[in-house]
């Protein structure tokens, strides 16, 4: 078998995992938290303890439960939080890329498309109820802590305020006597932002954007293209609006 992890701020990789070991890596300088390097190693005990429990109930009764090798299992796990509402735990498990169990409460309840499966393995996860409250402290408060401390600790960096680079191309021939207009921007964060093609001071309706993309230091990317007869391009120019630029 083989088990992979990683943790996320968002969009953000904070974490990676070595599950051989149970040892967190943490990618960021601030990826600790407020949390003792004690705190984070039985944080990582728990992790693994979980994991290699997860797989071993599943390859001792994968027979009995009717799994056909090889199966995939995900797991996620976090908490959600809402400022002046507390914090929302959460794990769920899918097999084979659907979804098989969720932990509400405090314990877990089978997907209404788990079938029989998602049944059996409820009523032995159920059955240890030691694990059961560690996943409950894990969700309801660990992780709570951790995250704001998280946000803490990684302020200056979460809410740094970057400037887009804009540049333009034309991209390929969308047919006789058109251009396709491409306004790229890029280098930008938070990840909020607004990209038009105008014509004037009219927005032209035309504008197709793509998905908001990571690059690879933390900032994104974003391109919007406009298909137009190539003798209608004089008043056309591209605007971004950015917290980064203030007003501009």
């Amino acid at each position: 078998s083989r088990c992979q992890g990683s943790g996320w701020l968002g969009e953000l990789q904070t974490h990676g995992w070595e599950s051989h070991s149970g040892n967190i890596i943490f990618l960021w300088p601030w990826s600790k938290g407020n949390f003792s390097n004690k705190d984070l190693m039985e944080l990582g005990k728990l992790f693994h303890m979980f994991s290699t429990g997860f797989l071993q109930a599943f390859c001792n009764h994968a027979s009995q439960w009717r799994f056909e090798y090889p199966f995939e299992l995900q797991v996620v796990g976090g908490c959600d939080l809402h400022f002046g509402k507390g914090s929302v735990g959460y794990m769920r498990v899918a097999y084979q890329g659907s979804d098989f169990l969720s932990f509400q409460s405090n314990s877990w309840l089978p997907s209404p498309n788990g079938g029989s499966k998602a049944q059996h393995v409820c009523r032995l996860f159920n059955s240890d109820q030691i694990t059961l409250e560690k996943i409950h402290r894990l969700l309801s408060d660990t992780c709570q802590r951790f995250l704001l401390g998280l946000l803490d600790a990684g302020k200056s960096y979460l809410q740094r305020q970057v400037k887009p680079e804009a540049w333009l191309s034309t991209g390929r021939n969308p047919g006789p006597g058109r251009l396709m207009l491409i306004c790229h921007t890029s280098g930008f964060h938070p990840k909020s932002i607004w990209v038009m093609w105008m014509r004037g001071e009219q927005e032209h309706p035309g504008t197709q954007r793509s998905d908001i993309l990571p690059n690879a230091d933390g900032t994104w990317y974003l391109r919007a293209s406009l298909d137009v007869q190539a003798t209608e391009t004089s008043d056309l120019s591209c605007r971004v609006k950015h917290s980064s630029l203030g007003g501009r």
